[in-house]
């Protein structure tokens, strides 16, 4: 297919090998096998002058060039692919659309409930597919282009257009025969002097309640540190660890489990969790349903308990 004089099948080509920067993954990415992308790209490289991917070590690198065409071959191809798509209806009770989402285990385990219930009701044909979080998300806004959603924390400087979720508050959670637990209380000399199972929050970036502990000068012991939220009230069960979670996970598990969740001493402490996805896939009818129907589903999460009285502190000597 062709629009004035250019191949739009050489554009698609074209948009593959900018994003993945690789032959191989881009050709992958459309259907079309290698030597008919290295095919395109030795086309491309003619209209162009210009190399756009160049040889380092094993794989390749975009050329300055090629770095700057990024943007305006995805806003053209975005449009175009618009205005073919005119009068296109989305209609959720018949589709089989697949939408891909990366969210943290403990998002997963709180909104997976209302939002299968709600895609059940009136989208039984559609599939979710849910990633972990990849480490280097919040350098570019490449991975997110690939993917219709990612829910994660604010805080960790994610690409893209987001907007608030749903938000949460965290809460102590420890076994009901932890030695420092006083009439279901503890103190901050309490969690000073025990042992700690936390989330490991990658790189550099320290959590929100690990930060407000540093700040009234909790000196902590981590004995444990775990992936993701999930893992952390398994580790309790029969011991002195102590772990501060978000209150909707406890919700879920403290009971069949057989912990106690505990008012944490250092206050209220809130997680907000936000949507983030590619402005280039916000105008299409199907990523706004999903946009629509995760704002809904998190809307009918349980609410978290509202501000409690503050426990009596013991405030931890130097």
């Amino acid at each position: 297919m062709s629009l004035g004089g250019t191949d739009l099948n050489l554009m698609i080509a074209l948009k593959a090998l900018l994003e993945e920067g690789n032959v191989t993954r881009a050709g992958a990415k459309i259907g079309k096998s290698q030597p008919a992308m290295s095919t395109a790209l030795a086309r491309l490289r003619r209209h162009y002058r210009d190399e756009l991917l160049v040889r380092v070590g094993r794989d390749y690198e975009l050329t300055p060039f090629a770095k700057a065409l990024v943007p305006s071959v995805q806003q053209t191809l975005r449009a175009v692919e618009l205005a073919l798509d005119t009068g296109r209806r989305f209609d959720p009770a018949s589709s089989r659309h697949t939408f891909q989402i990366n969210a943290t285990d403990y998002v997963i385990t709180v909104l997976a409930e209302p939002l299968l219930r709600r895609i059940a009701a009136v989208a039984p044909g559609i599939r979710l597919d849910f990633e972990a979080i990849p480490d280097d998300m919040h350098h570019s806004e490449h991975h997110l282009r690939n993917i219709d959603a990612l829910i994660g924390p604010v805080g960790f400087g994610f690409p893209g257009s987001q907007e608030p979720l749903f938000r949460d508050r965290f809460v102590c959670v420890v076994d009901p025969g932890n030695s420092r637990l006083l009439a279901g209380r503890l103190t901050l000399d309490d969690l000073a002097a025990l042992p700690h199972a936390v989330r490991s929050s990658g790189g550099t970036h320290v959590g929100p309640t690990e930060r407000v502990m540093d700040e009234l000068s909790v000196r902590r012991h981590v004995q444990v540190v775990t992936v993701g939220f999930l893992p952390l009230p398994f580790l309790i069960r029969g011991t002195d660890l102590v772990a501060a979670i978000p209150e909707r996970l406890a919700q879920r598990v403290a009971v069949p489990l057989g912990l106690t969740v505990v008012e944490p001493p250092f206050g209220r402490v809130e997680l907000i969790e936000s949507l983030w996805w590619h402005p280039a896939r916000a105008a299409t009818a199907e990523h706004a349903w999903l946009r629509r129907t995760l704002t809904e589903a998190a809307a009918a999460l349980p609410p978290v308990a509202a501000d409690a009285p503050p426990p009596p502190v013991a405030m931890v000597t130097p």
